[in-house]
């Protein structure tokens, strides 16, 4: 059965860029265990998804017999996303840590992605996710060292993606890092340890 792979880049860096080329080692490993793969590549630095405004919120509460051709244009970055999710079994997100956070257009997409009645419903009294059965890579990227040690707190990528995630319905979130890029006794190291990781995990 054919696994069908959503990467989403957000890094700047192209193909320099440590979270990109720890997301192609996981893909990479994925293709070698199911040998029936589809890649879809997201790459929001080259196709940004527009940030919300009051059109897109008022579209959204709006029924869907009542939308205007304005408002069926406002929501159609939000619908392809969304569809684009949904059609996916695993997603691999490339996350390159700025200023202890996401980067915007990641920011941005879990904004168009996050809509009532599509990607979490309160149908029942109680928030419920829609998006189920994926499974989440994180490849997430930083100069210093975020998985421990007295800068542990300031790290806001990995605890803010696995909430708003897995409110979404996804919860089967695995993370891997490339850290200490910009520490002079661990740059050397950093990515090579990170692949390693990769290559010793049991996916």
């Amino acid at each position: 059965m054919s696994q069908k792979i959503l990467q989403i880049i957000t890094s700047t860096n192209g193909e320099n860029s440590y979270s990109n080329q720890l997301s192609n080692a996981i893909i990479e490993k994925l293709a070698v265990i199911h040998s029936d793969t589809e890649v879809k590549t997201l790459d929001l630095t080259k196709t940004p998804l527009p940030y919300l405004t009051n059109s897109h919120i008022n579209a959204v509460y709006t029924p869907l017999e009542a939308h205007t051709q304005e408002q069926t244009e406002v929501l159609k970055h939000s619908d392809d996303a969304i569809q684009t999710l949904l059609e996916s079994d695993i997603i691999v997100i490339g996350v390159p840590l700025y200023n202890f956070g996401i980067p915007a257009v990641l920011k941005g997409w879990i904004d168009q992605v996050a809509r009532a009645g599509k990607t979490f419903s309160y149908a029942d009294g109680s928030p419920k996710g829609l998006v189920t059965n994926k499974k989440v890579y994180l490849s997430i990227a930083s100069g210093a060292i975020f998985s421990e040690g007295p800068y542990k707190s300031y790290d806001f990528s990995e605890s803010y993606l696995r909430a708003v995630l897995g409110f979404l319905g996804m919860t089967d979130v695995t993370t891997f890092r490339v850290e200490g890029t910009a520490i002079p006794d661990f740059a050397a190291n950093a990515l090579p340890k990170a692949l390693s990781s990769v290559e010793e995990f049991a996916f």
